[in-house]
């Protein structure tokens, strides 16, 4: 079997963001998964216009009028699966991760998410509505996430992280990644059968 394509989604485009920490270290640790190729995509580099077309996403037919949604577009639907890093803005996700995710429809369809969210409550309310959402795209959520509370207690004051500031981390990174592995071959299977 070919290698699974997973795509870890880093959601916020802030400055001085601390998202960067856990979708590097994420990244990393997907990468330890044999049967994986990952690659990072930074919402900074698919920075779309506010979501306003006229055709729903479900409708669109070929390509879109604008060139950096339909190399988003080609990203997602390579992928065979998802990890995203998440942070919580009042008991939310991020606008950059929901114009991002709303462009899209088809291409979502059919394949696994998993989540890394962080925030004072380890980014459970926001992973919590992507769930839905990912539900309503005709995804796989996993079960397992990583949810990292108080993040600003793994920065130094130069914003570098601490030293093991994830290890606590790892095993449950672990599980979640042998789940998404186990849903993006079932998944990849049944959309060759379709």
């Amino acid at each position: 079997m070919d290698k699974l394509n997973i795509k870890v989604i880093l959601a916020t485009v802030r400055e001085g963001r601390f998202g960067d920490k856990p979708a590097k270290w994420i990244t990393e640790k997907a990468k330890e998964v044999e049967d994986f190729n990952i690659e990072l995509l930074d919402l900074k580099d698919y920075s779309l216009p506010i979501f306003a077309e006229a055709v729903s996403p479900a409708d669109v037919k070929g390509v879109r009028a604008n060139p950096l949604v339909n190399r988003w577009a080609e990203k997602i639907s390579s992928a065979d699966g998802f990890i995203v890093v998440t942070p919580e803005y009042n008991h939310g996700y991020p606008s950059s991760l929901k114009n991002n995710i709303d462009y899209l429809y088809k291409e979502w369809n059919k394949k696994p998410i998993a989540f890394v969210g962080y925030g004072t409550t380890g980014g459970a309310f926001s992973v919590g509505q992507i769930r839905q959402v990912a539900i309503e795209l005709q995804m796989a959520p996993i079960r397992i996430a990583v949810h990292i509370a108080s993040p600003w207690n793994l920065v130094l004051k130069d914003g570098t992280l601490k030293s093991g500031a994830f290890d606590i981390y790892t095993n449950g990174a672990k599980k979640m990644l042998e789940q998404l592995n186990w849903w993006a071959k079932a998944l990849k299977d049944a959309r060759v059968v379709k």
